[in-house]
């Protein structure tokens, strides 16, 4: 059975972006910083603004302490507290350039507080130095608690950074107790600003009434909060510790040996790759045997969707090769990364390529796939593709297994039936090569949408590729731009909309699938209480979630209006779902293309490659049976005709013949045929290392002989030494 569907454990079933009229914003809008929401001039001007603010109220609190000035230098304070304040939470980023140049936190709160004893002596006059000096030696003595804070805050984290974490695994036996609050561990700058605020807020009274006494009150209470802060981590670092690095290596060892894993998926990747392995989960798991995911990087870990498979995250190469000595016979992998290198060097673990899709792009047959044992494609046509690009992959390594991933993709039922046509318009990203025709987004994608919102019987479904504009910043403004586009169209849309009954449906729904799959995590919560908090799922999980995700996803298309044009930027409603919602496709020479195929159903791929339609026909098969349109868009109109009136559509049996030809047959089932594969490539581990075994044993010495030489070594200890 399946046990897993690509939903986020921290926020699953996330509706997409609503854009109508009484649109309500998604969640993640909702705890997006603001700049995200703006127009791109004046996101770049919210992103400079605070460091402006910064630079320039260091110059007036430096110019009020010397004239001095008394308002200038409560202004010039508050105007920093505030810049401080929005950069910590809102551009980290902003805070980390800051610290690159030495610029970092603990330098700006010093020089602002310095600067006001600065302001005070020149305001109360020199002659008060001595009622002043107590001040300056609290502020010392608060910064020097907050230094032994930071200490003890650096020994809690690596106390509590486990050398590999878990889901999925019972890990209550390695003394994980929940951790202490991240104000205190993991947000340095806020803490400093949060709890220097009573001392800088006492300074700014005593320079306004000259009464040193509330300087002196905010400075104690500043060094108390510090003092309490110092005290709740050194109470960490002397209670009751997790297991050391090396106590978790060895129970994960025991674990391994306990729970004998035979197959598993190997992934490496940034924060928006994790698509390319939730893609393989039901598959995997449907595999007999006892499954298991590796991963390499520690966020990744709640990126990775719903499922019941065991999840281990192993950072370190040398803990990594570890799993040598496991059962662990078979790894998958979605994606090469520069890490797959180092899982590549156990001999006893066979290696498949799967690719998280297939397309006739380089990537689909690059030269890296020669360091794997196997490559697994989908049909015939991958195997002509790695063939004709020449880049070593030996035929007889090729193996045909479908796209198993696949089976919830509903089969073309015929035209539309109802008021509206619905079209996806799918663009891949930009790539890493320049190639302009990599996306339709620069070149074509407005015009594409436009031609669609010009029809009145169009209903837009927009699902950009997560990467668009992170390589190029025209492909990202030009995503913009296609957005802010369907936003004025839904304006000016009317139509019926579902009533309450929906919404409750809907909300119901979601409210069942966070129950299955939020773990609930506090806000304290670090890697190694999330490890504790995702233990041994319970027994039928997995089944329950792909029901709860089914039915979420009948409840999210019945509760928006059918007239409203949808921008879908969130992992749900995944894009499977938008194939079954869709009556056509238009997406670029991708693998969105190749699996859109399963249902058969009309689809065009956007040529701006500048190459003629023959040649552009010929150099990407999967384009094969599609209506390819030009960056004008000028075959829209058509394109939609055929759809809605299926005698125009001269194009069907070239579908079904691609299909096949890309995918393979329909019998066996592509899950079968990934099963046999993997099966196939176990038993080559298994004699593998039996020929390994064979070969060790040859070289092993007899019982016998090892216990004479055993006997031998021991009395040439004991014999005297020219010394003794």
């Amino acid at each position: 059975m399946p046990t897993g569907r690509p939903v986020s454990y921290r926020q699953p079933g996330r509706p997409c972006r609503h854009v109508g009229p009484t649109a309500h914003v998604s969640a993640r809008a909702l705890w997006s910083p603001p700049v995200q929401l703006l127009s791109p001039v004046l996101r770049y001007a919210a992103k400079v603004l605070p460091i402006a603010v910064l630079t320039a109220s260091f110059a007036a609190q430096a110019a009020a302490a010397v004239v001095p000035h008394l308002a200038l230098l409560i202004a010039a304070t508050a105007a920093n507290l505030l810049a401080e304040a929005s950069l910590h939470r809102w551009q980290p980023g902003q805070v980390s350039l800051l610290a690159k140049v030495r610029a970092d936190v603990m330098v700006r709160r010093l020089t602002c507080d310095f600067l006001l004893i600065v302001g005070l002596l020149r305001l109360g006059g020199y002659h008060r130095e001595t009622e002043y000096l107590p001040l300056v030696l609290g502020l010392l003595f608060f910064y020097a608690l907050h230094f032994a804070g930071h200490a003890a805050a650096i020994r809690v984290r690596a106390m509590r950074t486990m050398p590999l974490l878990t889901r999925n695994i019972d890990a209550s036996a390695l003394r994980i107790a929940p951790a202490p609050p991240s104000l205190l561990t993991r947000r340095h700058g806020p803490r400093l600003l949060l709890f220097g605020l009573p001392a800088t807020a006492g300074l700014l009274v005593t320079a306004a009434n000259d009464e040193p006494e509330f300087a002196s009150a905010g400075i104690a209470v500043s060094a108390a909060l510090a003092a309490v802060s110092l005290g709740r981590l050194v109470w960490c670092l002397v209670r009751r510790r997790p297991a050391s690095p090396e106590e978790v290596l060895d129970w994960f060892d025991g674990w391994l040996a306990d729970y004998r894993p035979t197959v598993g998926m190997y992934f490496s990747g940034g924060a928006s790759s994790a698509y390319q392995a939730n893609m393989w989960l039901d598959a995997l798991a449907g595999l007999d045997g006892r499954p298991l995911i590796v991963l390499r990087e520690r966020f990744m870990m709640q990126r990775i969707g719903a499922t019941d498979i065991p999840i281990v995250c192993i950072p370190k190469v040398s803990q990594l090769l570890r799993l040598e000595q496991s059962t662990l016979k078979l790894l998958i992998h979605p994606a090469n990364s520069g890490k797959t290198s180092q899982i590549l060097r156990i001999p006893s673990i066979k290696h498949a390529f799967v690719n998280h899709g297939e397309s006739d792009k380089l990537s689909s047959c690059n030269p890296y796939a020669k360091a794997y044992d196997e490559v697994w494609v989908a049909g015939p046509a991958a195997r002509e593709r790695y063939a004709l690009a020449d880049v070593g992959i030996e035929d007889r390594d090729v193996v045909e297994i479908g796209r198993p991933q696949l089976a919830p993709i509903t089969p073309y039922t015929g035209p539309p039936t109802g008021a509206y046509t619905t079209v996806l318009y799918a663009p891949t990203w930009e790539g890493w090569d320049g190639n302009p025709g990599n996306t339709s987004v620069i070149l074509a994608g407005e015009n594409i949408v436009r031609a669609l919102l010009a029809d009145p019987g169009v209903r837009l479904l927009y699902k950009p590729h997560p990467m668009t504009g992170s390589v190029d910043p025209l492909a990202g403004a030009a995503n913009d731009r296609i957005q802010a586009l369907i936003q004025e169209a839904n304006r000016g849309r009317t139509g019926p909309r579902p009533g309450p009954q929906a919404a409750a449906e809907l909300a119901r729904r979601t409210s069942e699938l966070h129950r299955l799959t939020d773990s609930s995590f506090r806000d304290d919560a670090d890697d190694a209480e999330r490890m504790l908090v995702q233990s041994t799922p319970e027994p039928g999980r997995a089944e329950a979630v792909a029901a709860a995700t089914a039915a979420w996803e009948a409840a999210h298309w019945a509760s928006l209006p059918a007239a409203e044009h949808q921008i879908i930027t969130t992992p749900q409603p995944a894009l499977y779902a938008c194939f079954n919602e869709a009556d056509l496709l238009i997406s670029d020479v991708s693998s969105v293309v190749t699996d859109y195929l399963a249902a058969e159903k009309p689809y065009a791929v956007a040529n701006t490659s500048d190459m003629p339609e023959d040649l552009f026909r010929d150099a990407f098969p999967t384009v094969g049976a599609a209506t390819i349109l030009t960056p004008d868009a000028a075959g829209v109109a058509a394109l939609l005709d055929a759809v809605r009136h299926p005698g125009n559509d001269g194009l069907a049996a070239a579908r079904a013949a691609l299909k096949l030809q890309l995918l393979g047959p329909s019998d066996p089932p592509s899950q079968a045929r990934f099963a046999e594969a993997a099966i196939g490539l176990c038993e080559v581990a298994d004699e593998h290392r039996a020929r390994m075994s064979n070969r060790l044993l040859a070289a092993i010495p007899t019982q016998r002989g090892a216990l004479e030489e055993a006997e031998a070594a021991d009395e040439e200890q004991l014999e005297p030494t020219p010394e003794g």
